[in-house]
């Protein structure tokens, strides 16, 4: 009887803490005015993610790490922590300042904004199926979601704390944790499984089922035919996938995820190209250590828009940044790695003119010959890539 009374606390402990990080509802099984102390509570058991149209569970499962424990405890315990301020030096910053569901997953920022008000170089990208990617951040510095969450909590200019150690011992002070990291992972917080547990979070922030997808399977009448003629000439005259790839069954994303040059970052340095000679010649001298490159492309502005070229340290990669995908882009201005261009207008006409000349342009950029209907066409298919998932946060929260 003392066994069966012990199973019920715990149970009841379960499910206090995933109402606490309003998770309850995701757990199969568990309707509306259901028991949420019921045994069939599955909080132990592996997450089973409600999969949008365009992901199939094959490529959605090839994508998540075999040692993590992906169960709905290990999801609710992510996003108690994705939203918790508490995790910054002042406790005014969290990941969700900059990746608010309710914007798509960014800020709405040219470049986002820290603790004290500080800005960045960079605008935030959107977590929605960033799990997807084999590299994170604009440059590609990091290959995965956990290496992703651990740098802003110490980024002097983001989250500010002193160190990953000292994320730790604050979180260990915070009553309301307690027992959580011991149910998901058999042990105390560390700083391994602070990250472990919000990319295990944004794992199950997933965008693919929009007009378009419903357009794709064969319901001609989902989407416009303005945005049916702005489909034809993202795939031929606009040439827009070349880089905003999409493969229906193995990468629906509309992004090859890999790092372009299309002139953004020469556009904002008076000199670029004589910079990026310098700077090639003394890289193949290696007069540049690594860490004083890292260092100073946290803030400093030129050196940040030298792009790709910060983690290889090769020519080819000089203001070169990953292609972000193309789903929720309507949702997800200001556009371009420095939030310089603010409508999908300004956008489309940029690469109309044939983005912006520098030496180490993408040779596959180059003047699109579209005229105003081409370009509100294509605008029209972009909008129609907008997950209805995402849509109603951004509508519960802005009444658009």
């Amino acid at each position: 009887m003392r066994g069966i009374m012990n199973v019920k606390k715990k149970l009841k402990s379960m499910a206090k803490w995933l109402i606490a990080c309003g998770l309850v509802v995701m757990c199969p099984g568990l309707a509306q005015g259901q028991d949420a102390t019921s045994s069939a509570t599955p909080a132990r058991t592996s997450y089973e993610a409600d999969l949008p149209m365009a992901i199939s569970n094959e490529v959605w499962q090839s994508s998540i790490p075999k040692d993590i424990p992906f169960t709905y405890l290990t999801v609710a315990l992510g996003k108690k922590l994705f939203f918790d301020t508490r995790l910054s030096k002042d406790g005014s910053v969290s990941c969700a300042t900059c990746h608010d569901p309710e914007m798509a997953f960014t800020d709405g920022k040219a470049v986002s904004e820290g603790i004290h008000g500080q800005k960045g170089t960079r605008s935030a990208p959107t977590i929605l199926n960033a799990m997807f990617s084999s590299t994170q951040f604009w440059d590609g510095r990091v290959k995965t979601l956990e290496e992703q969450a651990r740098l802003p909590l110490i980024n002097p200019i983001e989250m500010g704390m002193d160190s990953h150690e000292a994320v730790v011992i604050k979180l260990k002070r915070l009553t309301d944790y307690d027992g959580m990291f011991q149910d998901v992972f058999n042990g105390q917080p560390t700083i391994d499984r602070i990250v472990q547990a919000i990319a295990t979070f944004e794992r199950t922030q997933l965008s693919g089922s929009s007009s378009f997808d419903q357009f794709f399977r064969g319901d001609s009448s989902a989407i416009s035919k303005r945005a049916q003629r702005g489909w034809d000439l993202f795939r031929g005259k606009a040439l827009c996938q070349t880089c905003h790839t999409f493969d229906p069954d193995t990468s629906p994303f509309f992004t090859d995820f890999q790092f372009h040059n299309i002139g953004i970052g020469a556009r904002r340095i008076k000199d670029f190209d004589s910079m990026a000679k310098r700077i090639r010649k003394y890289t193949e001298k290696k007069a540049i250590p690594d860490q004083l490159l890292d260092a100073l492309a946290l803030s400093d502005n030129t050196l940040a828009e030298l792009g790709r070229f910060n983690v290889t340290r090769k020519p080819s990669d000089l203001g070169a940044f990953k292609t972000p995908t193309l789903r929720d882009v309507e949702l997800t201005a200001p556009y371009m790695h420095d939030g310089s261009l603010t409508t999908l207008k300004e956008v489309m006409d940029f690469y109309n003119k044939d983005g912006h000349a520098n030496v180490y342009l993408d040779k596959r950029i180059r003047a699109l010959g579209l005229n105003d209907q081409e370009i509100e066409d294509l605008i029209a298919f972009m909008k129609s890539l907008t997950s209805d998932r995402v849509r109603r946060l951004a509508v519960i929260s802005h009444g658009r």
